[in-house]
C-alpha cells in the first residue's frame, strides 16, 4: 500500500456516509487511465497526420486528459477529445470490436489498454485512503465508491479493498440507469439513495475537477473518527495529501478537497427524494 500517516476527523453526528471516488483517491489508477488514453489517441492522431501530411500533434496528458476525458464515462471522453480535434467518427455499437473505426470501438480499445496494464502490474491502493475507510466503518459510517469506470469492480478486487464498501456505483450503472456522468452529481446521488442516506449527510472526498474548489472543511465534534485525536476535521483528500507528504511515498496526484454535500444536496432538493 502507498503512503502512511494520520488521516482525518469526521463526525458521525454530521455524516452518515462517505462516498469515495476511485481513481486518484482510493487507487493510483488515474495515471494508468491517462497513459491508456494517450496511447489510444496518439495512434489515431499519428495515423491521420501521416495520411493527410499534416503535423502530428500528440495527446497532451497535462492539458487534454484533464479537460476532455478525466472522470467522464469512456465514450463521452472519446467524443469530447475527437470534437476538440475536429474529428468525426460514427457512434458504432457497444459490443463493437476494439479499433479506430468508431467512437465505441475506440472506447473499447482504450479499455483493452487499461486492462492490459492492470493485469500485468496489479493495483496497490493508497494506504492512507484504506486506513480512512476502515476508521469510518469502525464508527458505523457507511462507505461507497463512485466511479465513471466500467472496470471499477475489477480494480477494487485487484486492490483487495472491494469488501470495504457497502455500495458501488460505476460506469456500468451510469449507462444502465441513464445517469449524467461526472462532473454532474447523479452517480453520487444514486450511491446515497442506495445507502438510504440523505445526500446532505454524505461526504465525498475526491480529486478536484475543473470548476471545483479546494480546502473545504467539515465540522467536527467530540464523537469523531480519527487516526489522531487532535486531527482537524477536513475533507480526506487534503488530509491524505498532507499525510503522504510526511511519509516516503508521494500523495495521490492532484488531490484536494471537494465537498459533495453542497452540490448534490442542492440538486436533490430540486428533486423528489425517496429513500426507498
Amino acid at each position: 500500500m502507498i503512503a502512511t500517516g494520520a488521516l482525518v476527523t469526521l463526525s458521525p453526528r454530521d455524516f452518515d456516509a462517505v462516498l469515495f471516488d476511485l481513481d486518484g483517491v482510493l487507487t493510483p489508477t488515474a495515471s494508468v487511465h491517462a497513459a491508456a488514453w494517450k496511447r489510444l489517441f496518439d495512434d489515431v492522431l499519428r495515423g491521420r497526420a501521416e495520411a493527410s501530411g499534416e503535423t502530428f500533434i500528440p495527446f497532451d496528458i497535462a492539458a487534454d486528459y484533464r479537460r476532455y476525458v478525466d472522470g467522464k464515462p469512456r465514450d463521452d471522453g472519446v467524443r469530447a477529445f475527437l470534437e476538440s480535434r475536429r474529428i468525426a467518427l460514427p457512434e458504432g455499437k457497444a459490443d463493437e470490436a476494439p479499433g479506430t473505426q468508431s467512437v465505441r470501438a475506440l472506447g473499447n480499445l482504450k479499455d483493452d489498454y487499461f486492462l492490459e496494464q492492470i493485469r500485468s502490474a496489479g493495483v496497490e491502493p493508497y494506504a492512507s485512503s484504506v486506513a480512512l475507510v476502515r476508521a469510518l466503518r469502525a464508527q458505523d459510517i457507511r462507505t461507497a465508491v463512485v466511479s465513471s469506470s466500467r472496470n471499477c469492480a475489477l480494480v477494487l478486487e485487484a486492490a483487495g479493498i472491494a469488501q470495504l464498501f457497502d455500495v458501488r456505483v460505476d460506469g456500468n450503472d451510469v449507462e444502465r440507469l441513464g445517469l449524467t456522468g461526472k462532473p454532474a452529481p447523479d452517480a453520487f446521488l444514486e450511491a446515497a439513495r442506495r445507502l438510504k442516506t440523505d445526500p446532505g449527510r454524505a461526504a465525498g472526498p475526491a480529486r478536484p475537477t475543473r470548476g471545483t474548489s479546494s480546502g473545504t472543511s467539515y465540522s467536527s465534534s467530540r464523537r469523531s473518527t480519527s487516526a489522531r485525536p487532535r486531527s482537524r476535521a477536513r475533507c480526506s483528500c487534503t488530509a491524505m495529501a498532507a499525510s503522504a507528504r510526511r511519509g516516503r511515498r508521494p500523495a495521490p496526484p492532484a488531490t484536494a478537497a471537494r465537498c459533495f454535500p453542497g452540490r448534490a444536496a442542492a440538486t436533490a432538493r430540486r428533486r423528489r427524494w425517496s429513500s426507498t
